[in-house]
């Protein structure tokens, strides 16, 4: 087959000659014969067809300056019609001017209008036009193209051409470069300026081919580039069409370029966008188009949705529309096994939480499982950012009590608690615009500000709706949000720490000066919800544990200045409470609060301390504020009964906890001797101390506990350790061996032992026999040892023989029995020590067994030694040293953290044999000398 023959248009040096001729002559010119098309025809058609879709083909015609008279060309196709001016931004010609401002039609295209108006083109110049556009059009999809139109002034004749064809081919290739153009963010300021808005919004009510009105949505939507320009778009009428266009039931490809506009338009939602999606009716098919089978189609739709909930002003109608359940079911998918990532529910996460503004959409995300979805992101670490906006959210249900007894089902309260020793970021602040509709503009100031409940209260005081805190009712929903300050000036977005800020509420008839100050920071929702709870007629299920205790008292103690008096109150309301008194007992929350607030050392500080700031006096003020509130409870007929109760018929866990709580919250002797002592509440606790221990603060408590039980039983005992070694051995007495050690003996000592390691130490044979009934048998009775003058020790070393040579020879006192005892810090198991004390029970001598325990206790329990030393001495098992152990441990003076660390030892020094060390502590509480007879 021959191959076609070569034609003049196969030349891009021909079309561009053409073109650029064209811009000379006219846009007429003669037919050529043989193709019935003027030679700019046949150019324009090539280069459309051939040149323009070649490979590298855009690149080619603009660097042989082909953009220049095809400009130049559409320059002269404009000049027949009205020049735009050049307006400021977002203003259209003049001649469209009047149409830009009145509104859009309230339904369907008008054709009819526009042509009657507006004589069609001459054919061959509209065909002209076409191919000269489509050109133009396929250039500006390249940036370089993009840039040179611009430079060159094009965009001036494109919105004249807009203006003055009115052809639907015309209108779709010019919305096309236009749009292609709107890429760059230069060019889309220069469109915008040239007042073309107006009239592609013109063209959507005007065109009824779908291609050409695909073209004009795409423009817009690119034009949407910046808040400025979504603001300017939405003023001049854009979303009102295109969401009444969307409304009737276009082709596939139509809806899937509306939504995609409407996404772009309404990002940061304005107020203008809000209403004109509203009455141009678009509410109900963007929520039906949510579940659209075409994924972008369906995203699209819903993050729209979620961009409208910026306003609200269509919070409500959205809501109707069913867009809450629609957000909800898409929020619970993206956060399920195979959901999205966490940035992708962002969006979502912030439009339920909008939607918690309005009491319609409040009943309806709770019907839709909202509050659950809400929990679980407040349980999920990752979604730790968006924390504040979800407990600010949920400050809405305030008043709604099956909401309220909903989220404590599913724990709100310990993830409050959470929230107030967290490291959350801060609640963002929404616009004005985002208040709850809930209530008529015209009652919020003009200087106020929307925002979360924090300042409602203070609102509706200052506005007169109601005089005092008590006359505001539960309808009132808590939405309407303006600053706690109302006649604070407006000022620029605030800084973190102004929103931490302590600021005034003012009430009517109170000066400044007597204003009461009320801090609002990042904890404020969760404390806010919290005081809630506590007002229930029985809280402790919820407030009283150890997570909302612990989160509560992290804040009070925690806090950079002074706590919001909100989460003093709760703490005051939960101890005055009788309902709470034996959950405060059962989860050891009486005992938190001493060590926490009184004592200075939290969960956090134990057993290792940690660095933070000293215990201010305030905080043990508090401390014992609450104590006298629950003494007051406890010592109530009710919490008397309730005691008695938990300490006989309880669990073993809460017969323990109540053990160890009575010395904190009882001050009545009758009260505290008949259960603790009369009815065995000491001995459990005692017992308990060798099991696992049921919280982690529990030997710290029970030693607290034990301390203050002393002090009960013995309000007059001195302040000062009994000394753990008698007074006369300081200073020490004369030793009466040493003499026998010198070079010339008085007397002559007529024994020696022989030691193991083959030392022999001098001894007098009579003071020997004298001090001891096993030394009177071997060294006087008929055994051999009493005719040797060389007696053998076995088993006996010489530091463990030093004390007792020393004994044997009357020395008391002397300071011999310090000799093998081991300095602080190192075992006393295996020691010299040990074995003496081993020989001195071996040899009968019970004075030295005592002298070397006293010599222990000096050395070991004395101003040297430290908490791990009390374990080290228990461990000898002797019970006089328990009983020093004891004292040590539950000393008056020790420090809480000493005493407890010492218990600590004490009891792994026990083991599983608790039996000596109950009886030492049992002793020590009750002011006996060990081995006497103790109550049972």
């Amino acid at each position: 087959m021959a191959a076609a023959k070569p034609t003049l248009t196969d030349s891009l040096s021909f079309c561009l000659a053409q073109l650029a001729a064209a811009t000379g002559e006219g846009l007429g010119g003669e037919k050529d014969p043989a193709t019935n098309e003027t030679p700019l025809g046949c150019a324009l058609l090539a280069l459309r067809t051939r040149h323009i879709k070649a490979a590298g083909g855009i690149e080619r015609f603009r660097a042989r300056g082909g953009l220049r008279p095809l400009l130049a060309l559409l320059r002269r196709a404009a000049a027949a019609g009205p020049a735009p001016s050049q307006a400021g931004p977002g203003s259209a010609p003049s001649s469209v001017a009047s149409a830009a401002s009145s509104p859009a039609p309230a339904s369907g295209p008008a054709p009819s209008a526009v042509s009657s108006s507006t004589p069609s083109p001459p054919v061959r110049l509209r065909k002209t036009l076409d191919l000269a556009l489509s050109i133009l059009a396929d250039c500006c999809t390249e940036g370089a193209c993009r840039a040179e139109v611009r430079r060159l002034g094009g965009i001036l004749p494109l919105v004249t051409i807009l203006q003055c064809m009115k052809t639907d081919s015309i209108q779709n290739r010019t919305a096309r470069a236009l749009g292609n153009l709107a890429m760059e963010p230069e060019s889309c300021g220069d469109i915008h300026c040239a007042g073309a808005v107006p009239l592609l919004v013109e063209s959507l009510t005007a065109c009824q081919d779908s291609l050409c009105l695909q073209n004009v949505v795409r423009a817009l939507r690119n034009l949407a580039d910046s808040p400025q320009h979504r603001l300017a778009l939405a003023q001049q009428g854009a979303v009102r069409p295109l969401a009444e266009l969307l409304a009737t039931a276009p082709d596939a490809a139509l809806t899937s370029a509306l939504v995609r506009a409407l996404l772009e338009l309404s990002r940061g939602c304005s107020r203008a966008c809000a209403e004109q999606l509203s009455l141009g009716g678009g509410l109900g098919p963007l929520v039906s188009l949510a579940s659209h089978p075409k994924r972008v189609v369906r995203e699209a739709t819903i993050l729209t949705l979620a961009n409208l909930c910026a306003q609200g002003l269509i919070r409500p109608a959205l809501g109707n529309a069913g867009g809450v359940e629609v957000l909800v079911r898409e929020l619970r998918q993206r956060r399920g096994p195979s959901g999205a990532s966490p940035a992708s529910q962002q969006p979502l996460v912030r439009a339920v939480c909008l939607l918690c503004r309005e009491a319609i959409n409040r009943a309806r995300l709770r019907d839709a499982g909202g509050l659950d979805l809400l929990i679980g992101l407040l349980r999920d670490p990752r979604a730790s950012a968006w924390h504040p906006r979800i407990v600010a959210a949920l400050v809405g249900f305030l008043y709604d009590t099956g909401a309220l007894g909903r989220l404590q089902a599913l724990g709100l309260v310990p993830l409050l608690a959470g929230q107030l020793c967290g490291e959350a970021g801060e609640e963002e602040e929404e616009g004005r615009e985002a208040a709850s509709w809930d209530f008529p503009e015209e009652r919020t100031p003009e200087r106020a500000q929307g925002g979360s409940f924090r300042s409602l209260r203070s609102w509706l005081i200052s506005e007169g709706y109601a005089a005092g805190t008590d006359d505001i009712s539960p309808d009132w929903s808590p939405e309407q949000c303006p600053p706690l300050e109302p006649a604070e000036p407006a000022s620029p977005a605030p800084s973190p720490t102004s929103l931490r800020a302590p600021r005034t509420q003012r009430t009517p008839g109170r000066s400044p000066a007597t204003a009461i100050e009320e801090p609002w920071g990042r904890e404020g929702p969760a404390l806010l919800l919290l005081s809630r709870f506590s007002q229930a007629p029985d809280p402790s299920g919820a407030l009283v544990t150890g997570p909302a205790l612990c989160g509560l008292l992290t804040y009070v103690t925690g806090a950079p200045g002074p706590p919001s008096p909100r989460a003093l109150r709760i703490l005051s309301r939960l101890t005055c409470n009788p309902a709470c008194l034996e959950a405060f007992v059962r989860s050891y929350g009486a005992a938190l609060l001493r060590a926490w607030l009184v004592l200075g050392v939290a969960p956090d500080d134990w057993p290792a301390p940690r660095a933070r700031p000293a215990l201010h006096s305030r905080h043990r003020e508090l401390g014992e504020r609450l104590l006298q509130n629950l003494t007051v409870q406890a010592e109530s007929p009710f919490g008397v009964g309730a005691l008695t109760h938990l300490l006989l018929s309880g669990s073993p866990e809460d017969r323990v906890a109540c053990a160890l709580t009575l010395p904190f919250i009882c001050r009545k002797p009758s009260l505290w001797r008949r259960l603790l002592l009369e009815q065995g509440g000491l001995r459990l606790l005692l017992a308990a101390l060798t099991r696992p221990a049921p919280h982690p603060l529990f030997l710290f408590f029970a030693a607290d506990s034990l301390s203050c039980l002393q002090g009960l039983v013995s309000p007059t005992l001195s302040p000062a350790l009994p000394p753990a070694v008698p007074m006369d051995l300081d200073p020490p007495s004369p030793c009466l061996y040493e003499p026998l050690l010198g070079p010339a003996p008085v007397p002559a000592p007529d024994l020696h032992f022989l030691l193991d390691s083959g030392l022999q130490l001098p001894a007098q044979r009579a003071a020997s026999a004298t001090a001891s009934p096993f030394f009177r048998a071997l060294l006087s009775g008929s055994f051999a040892e009493a005719q040797m003058d060389l007696v053998p020790l076995r088993g006996l070393s010489p530091g463990a023989a030093w004390p007792v040579l020393h004994h044997l020879h009357g020395c008391r006192g002397c300071g011999a029995a310090l000799g093998p005892v081991p300095p602080p810090g190192q075992p006393l198991l295996g020691s010299e020590a040990e074995a003496a004390l081993e020989a001195a029970g071996r040899f009968l001598l019970p004075g030295l067994e005592e002298e070397l325990e006293e010599a222990v206790g000096r050395i070991h329990l004395g101003p040297q030694g430290g908490p791990e030393s009390v374990g080290e001495v228990f461990r000898l098992g002797r019970p006089r040293l328990a009983a020093h152990c004891a004292r040590w441990t539950l000393g008056p003076e020790k420090c809480p953290r000493k005493r407890a660390l010492a218990l600590v030892g004490l009891v792994e020094a026990a083991g599983e044999e608790a039996g000596p060390l109950t009886e030492a502590l049992l002793a020590v509480v009750m002011g006996i000398e060990l081995g006497a007879r103790v109550p049972a």
